[in-house]
């Protein structure tokens, strides 16, 4: 029955981390796959999810029961607050809904889906590069996709211009996906005044955003990092926002994310909530408990809150030590190349500039794994083993 059934060639990422753990060298240095690790190359627990972790735990002889099909209304408040702002407009105005969902994979394939069902034959755009599950989500959803520039090889940062070329061609009603902080993959981003440029064209292009941010917090600060987002509100427009908590909470396995869609009014609002719930119903039916729980625990406590901030702004200033130090070993090694795109880039990701052929030597000869994409997890370097990965990398530009 199932003798044509094509093989999976396995997800680039996981894939390599398949490979990391079966490799025996006891200097192996994990740079692929996207988690946050600590100076102990541990993956750290907030303390305030430590906190709320214990209570939830209490309640083993309460059964959980389904959530609605929009999640837990205390999660999606709170995330809308956090990602929209206190003084949002559309949120005073009532245009915003949000829903919970599964990570931010989950939001996407939903938002896919609504789009699909309401632009059938709009395209949608990403940048060159982007996460490669942007492709495959929308195309799944039956998108036909299309790139617009975004990465300078001879940076290693933004191709603003040819960007901004590119969107005031796109036609009206097609999607445009952006990342509004820490861009997966390269951690080049574009600044403020050129994130306006970037809404002045959506607006005029009558095109349709849809923001995709993991990372919130780790390039500057949580209200820093949302930028376009609250630009995008500020002006009225219109668009569509998916959020993930896994990298910001350290809730990896809990499936933590939300999709907002901000519309012209209440009532289009309305309608729009009750698509998206139509949406989870027939893909699966309604979130889970336990995450959404927690992350809403600690964003709705002041004092929780305060220290989870506190934590994640700690994570952030460690990520931007190791790309200083990574930077100035590289320096050292090769005075003669210019390594600063290392500290312009920012959140977990870099770009490295290396061929797929320098970034497999790097695994084979070194034992320190990178994508073959060239792009690195900066998370994953503590000052145990930044000195070494410098040193590998000198090795295979030399």
């Amino acid at each position: 029955m199932f003798q044509h059934v094509q093989p999976y060639a396995g997800d680039p990422i996981l894939s390599l981390m398949e490979k990391f753990q079966k490799d025996e060298r006891d200097n192996k240095v994990n740079l692929g796959i996207g988690l946050y690790y600590n100076e102990h190359s541990i993956v750290p627990q907030f303390n305030a999810i430590k906190t709320v972790a214990l209570e939830v735990g209490k309640n083993v002889d309460k059964a959980k029961l389904y959530l609605p099909m929009s999640g837990l209304k205390s999660y999606a408040d709170a995330t809308q607050a956090l990602l929209l702002g206190n003084d949002s407009k559309s949120r005073a105005e009532k245009r915003a809904v949000t829903i919970q969902t599964l990570g931010g994979s989950g939001a996407l394939k939903i938002g896919a889906d609504f789009l699909k069902e309401n632009f059938p034959t709009s395209k949608v755009w990403v940048s060159q590069p982007t996460w490669e599950n942007h492709i495959t989500i929308f195309q799944g959803a039956g998108f036909e996709t299309a790139e617009y520039p975004y990465f300078d090889p001879e940076t290693n940062g933004v191709a603003f211009e040819k960007m901004l070329e590119t969107l005031k061609s796109i036609p009206e009603n097609d999607v445009v996906l952006l990342h509004p902080c820490c861009h997966n993959p390269t951690g080049a981003d574009l600044v403020p005044e050129q994130w306006d440029q970037v809404i002045e064209v959506l607006i005029k292009g009558k095109l349709i955003p849809f923001l995709d941010i993991a990372y919130q917090g780790f390039a500057e600060d949580l209200e820093k990092d949302a930028y376009l987002i609250r630009a995008l509100d500020k002006v009225g427009a219109q668009f569509v926002l998916s959020n993930s908590f896994s990298k910001i909470f350290s809730l990896y396995g809990e499936r933590v994310g939300g999709l907002t869609v901000v519309s012209e009014d209440a009532v289009t609002a309305d309608n729009v909530f009750g698509r998206l719930k139509a949406n989870v119903r027939r893909v699966y039916s309604s979130p889970p408990t336990t995450g959404a729980v927690l992350v809403e625990s600690v964003l709705n406590n002041d004092s929780l809150r305060a220290d989870w901030e506190s934590e994640l702004k700690g994570m952030a200033e460690r990520i931007a030590k190791m790309r200083t130090v990574l930077r100035d070993e590289l320096v050292k090694r090769l005075p003669n190349k210019n390594f600063d795109y290392l500290v312009k880039q920012r959140g977990m990701f870099s770009y490295t500039g290396l061929t797929s052929e320098q970034a497999d030597k790097l695994r084979t000869e070194h034992a320190v794994y990178i994508l073959l994409s060239g792009r690195m997890c900066v998370a994953g370097l503590n000052e145990k083993n930044v000195y070494y990965v410098a040193d590998a990398i000198a090795k295979v530009l030399a």
